[in-house]
């Protein structure tokens, strides 16, 4: 079984007691939350695809640990005129351990 969510602007696949990292949430480590914009899931009956969510399909999931990601580094310049600029970031993140999916039949 497994589910397609929304989160942060972006798609995850969750599975249960499965980890994912998704941007950063204001959640404390150890508290519970839910994932509400499901788009799609898989389970043995077939595969239910929202449009564009799944009505009352929730994914549970606990916080486990914040953290960021990589440093990212840009850089432009303008070749002869002395122009150079760099910068660097670094994306926090929210990592959640998925304790359940439930999908309304």
């Amino acid at each position: 079984m497994y589910m397609i969510v929304e989160a942060g602007g972006m798609q995850f696949r969750l599975e249960p007691n499965g980890m994912v990292k998704v941007p950063l949430m204001p959640a404390e480590p150890g508290q519970s939350v839910n994932l509400e914009h499901v788009l799609a899931c898989e389970d043995e009956h077939g595969v239910v695809l929202g449009r564009p969510f799944i009505e009352g399909a929730v994914a549970r999931a606990t916080v486990v640990s914040h953290g960021r990601g990589p440093k990212i580094r840009g850089f432009k310049f303008k070749r002869r005129k002395n122009y150079r600029r760099h910068w660097g970031h670094r994306q926090g993140y929210t990592e959640l351990r998925v304790d359940e999916l439930v999908v309304p039949r």
